[in-house]
């Protein structure tokens, strides 16, 4: 449609993806309507990232992490616009950059200032887990550790510098049982 004119056709990409990610109600309806599960909004968090090469990283979160498609949003020509992921109960939404504001760590010097956390079921093997994302390219930054408040957790790496944390609970605490442990304080609110 603008191949005579990128910088037109980016712009324009650009302005549709802002679109598709301001409008983070109408993307939870469409969840709700692939899902097959009829039922009310719910509320709840779901993270934004973005890559430099949005459909790479899709098929590489897939592959590495176990994360299962959603849907895509592509333009006529195949650009990725929106695409969303699943894990369980929670949702990741999978984009390319299209501001300042919205970068991939690889085009900021791998600078983050999130990183996400996924909690398995307890049961599974988070140490597998690490191993096969390690296999697919993974940086493990933190190698499977069980930590004292009763999870096994590890550290990675994506191939465009973003970090993700993966848990799972080995051993049910109470928080008066991890600050025994640890020599925190866990509080319910920040008072």
């Amino acid at each position: 449609m603008f191949a005579e004119k990128p910088d037109a056709a980016r712009a324009e990409l650009g302005r549709v993806a802002r679109g598709v990610f301001l409008l983070c109600h109408e993307a939870h309806l469409l969840r709700v309507l692939l899902s097959g599960k009829p039922g009310a909004l719910q509320k709840g968090f779901a993270s934004a990232v973005f890559y430099q090469d949005a459909k790479a990283a899709y098929r590489w979160l897939e592959n590495a992490f176990g994360f299962e498609p959603l849907f895509v949003i592509l333009d006529a020509d195949g650009y990725l616009g929106h695409s969303e992921m699943t894990y369980g109960n929670s949702v990741v939404m999978i984009g390319n950059e299209w501001s300042d504001n919205h970068k991939s760590p690889k085009s900021v010097g791998g600078k983050n200032t999130q990183c996400v956390h996924v909690q398995l079921a307890e049961g599974d093997d988070l140490d597998a887990h690490c191993a096969h994302a390690r296999q697919a390219g993974a940086e493990i930054l933190q190698e499977p550790e069980t930590q004292f408040y009763g999870d096994r957790t590890y550290r990675a790496r994506d191939p465009e510098g973003h970090i993700w944390t993966f848990g799972v609970t080995v051993q049910k605490m109470t928080p008066e049982e991890w600050d025994e442990a640890s020599g925190l304080t866990t509080r319910a609110r920040l008072d």
